[in-house]
């Protein structure tokens, strides 16, 4: 039988990385659970054993029940009966394959029912059954909503959410409305306390909510009357059993049709507020939306693998002037580069989930002790580099995924314009991920403070301190020049101290410190592997010329000219 995580061998690469030892000894506080969970780790290989297991069984239902679904649930989609959301039936058969396997709650700790596992493995899931349906990853990566009520709900809450989470209830999070998309701050759907009924009351409108008629929903809505900004707003949990909430409509869309996208009107619907009034946006759904952004992250890494099959497959089956056109340079270079450009963005994926794993495990930690001077540093530093490195991985693999897309239906020519074959859905699947939690132009906005504050440039030297084998020295000095043009760009694009300068080359210096991490990432897998020596020499020669590129602009660009880009 197929499957998804044993075919691919980078995925267990990954999920061996050296840092994965202080992750696992963080995330179950040296084993402290041995004891009391009979499913729960001795130690560290006895948890990389059973997180391989359990991407054994992701891999298993993606690649044997997902995917031979996907189909037939693009052209089926959801319906509304008796207001409520009826997935196709391909999407309840993937539900009720992940119910039975226990494998929803997967983060979550044990003692509400979850396997507690970190955010490597979860991500990793993501990416799996993206590979398989990118729709259907929406709804199975939505469990992470979850974790915001772990981090920021009080112990009832916890208890009466969490547990029906882990065993197979679904989430969502109601945070767009008509007039509040990227500008969340004015979001206007109201929330009052009814002191009769001593509960939060919601009233309003949301709308593009990715699968709105959830089971558990976070609703970000305005708790203080005479305010419009984010001050003003509070993030709330609404129970699907109280019925409160009107499915007004399920939107028609260009891609990832199995994930029903609602309209939802909240009438006297009844909520519990999470956490602190005011604190909505401010802290809450950033938490959140960073961790959907990671998820989107391992959705858009599983659509450029995906893609990157496809067009293999398809290149060595087709053939033109008598031989596969697999065996034309202008092929084979075209799906080189997608597999090359999909491990490089592989490896940007699991750093930053590593990165993301050690801050919220030293989180998590600080809430049965005291952490020590020297743990309170190194979350710290984590947690910065996690900060600047997820708007980076979202920027970049949604980037990828739509360019990779686009070069796979290339491969397959007319047929791939046709619905006969997978690539027709992954490219229209595919573009919806440098729009959604946050478009391309909004992660540069985030990113640009790792630019501007020196946190991608300190992260590079890190890398560059790391030993390799000689062999791998040419490769260095190459990301070693691509560092110095990227430094010089910055330079000159913070020496005209204009904030709208540093804004209109936002993008160009954000890439260019992307691609230089991405090269220093892929010669310290193929420094452990030498199965990923051949990716980074042509990923680095590819982005050379790519940064070169972008630093000519920044030179020959003056303040002046941004007034020619101004209609």
């Amino acid at each position: 039988m197929a499957n998804f995580y044993s075919d691919n061998k980078a995925l267990r690469f990954h999920l061996e990385h050296p840092l994965m030892q202080k992750i696992v000894k963080l995330k179950e506080d040296n084993f402290a659970e041995k004891d009391t969970f009979d499913y729960a780790p001795q130690d560290f290989d006895d948890a990389l054993d059973s997180y391989d297991k359990v991407m054994e069984i992701v891999g298993d239902i993606s690649a044997n029940l997902l995917s031979p679904l996907a189909e037939s649930v693009d052209h089926e989609g959801p319906k509304i009966v008796d207001n409520e959301v009826v997935y196709a039936q391909g999407t309840q058969q993937g539900l009720e394959a992940f119910r039975k396997a226990e494998l929803l709650g997967m983060s979550l700790p044990r003692q509400y029912g979850g396997l507690n596992l970190p955010t490597v493995p979860y991500i990793m899931s993501g990416e799996i059954v993206a590979r398989a349906d990118a729709a259907f990853c929406n709804i199975f990566g939505l469990q992470d909503c979850a974790e915001t009520i772990l981090e920021f709900g009080d112990e009832a809450m916890k208890e009466k959410y969490l547990t029906r989470v882990c065993a197979g209830e679904t989430a969502a999070m109601d945070l767009t409305e008509p007039d509040a998309g990227s500008d969340l701050g004015a979001v206007q759907l109201k929330a009052h306390y009814d002191e009769a009924k001593k509960t939060w009351i919601l009233n309003g409108v949301k709308r593009f909510i990715t699968n709105g008629d959830a089971h558990v929903n976070l609703v970000l809505a305005r708790s203080e009357e005479g305010t419009n900004d984010a001050r003003g707003l509070s993030l709330f949990i609404y129970d699907r059993n109280d019925k409160a909430v009107i499915v007004r409509r399920l939107e028609n869309k260009l891609g990832i049709k199995g994930s029903p996208t609602c309209e939802l009107v909240f009438k006297n619907a009844p909520a519990e507020l999470c956490g602190d009034r005011r604190m909505g946006l401010i802290k809450y759904v950033m938490f959140l939306m960073n961790g959907a952004r990671l998820g989107i992250g391992a959705q858009s890494v599983g659509l450029c693998e995906a893609a990157y099959r496809e067009a293999l497959a398809y290149a060595h089956e087709r053939e033109q002037f008598g031989k596969p056109i697999i065996q034309f340079p202008a092929v084979y270079e075209l799906i080189t580069n997608m597999r090359v450009r999909t491990e490089a963005v592989r490896s940007l994926l699991y750093e930053t989930s590593r990165f993301v794993d050690v801050y919220k495990a030293y989180d998590m930690l600080a809430k049965k002790r005291d952490l020590t001077a020297e743990e309170k540093a190194d979350a710290r530093v984590y947690s910065k580099l996690a900060d600047i490195f997820t708007p980076l991985v979202k920027l970049t693999s949604s980037e990828y995924s739509n360019s990779l897309a686009y070069d796979s239906l290339q491969v397959h020519g007319g047929s791939g314009f046709m619905k006969d074959y997978p690539i027709e859905r992954i490219y229209r699947d595919a573009r919806i991920t440098s729009i959604y939690e946050g478009t391309s132009q909004l992660q540069v906005v985030a990113a640009i403070r790792g630019v501007t504050t020196g946190g991608y440039l300190n992260q590079i030297k890190a890398y560059e301190a790391e030993p390799v084998n000689a062999r791998f020295d040419y490769l260095r000095e190459q990301l070693a020049a691509m560092t110095a043009d990227y430094a010089k760009a910055v330079e000159l694009v913070k020496a005209e101290k204009n904030n709208e300068y540093i804004d209109f080359h936002a993008r160009r210096l954000v890439e260019m410190a992307g691609n230089i991490i991405m090269g220093h990432l892929l010669v310290l897998d193929a420094n452990r592997c030498d199965c990923f020596a051949e990716s980074a020499e042509i990923f680095i020669k590819l982005v050379y010329g790519e940064n070169k590129q972008r630093l000519a602009y920044v030179e020959n660009s003056e303040v002046k000219d941004l007034g020619f880009y101004k209609i």
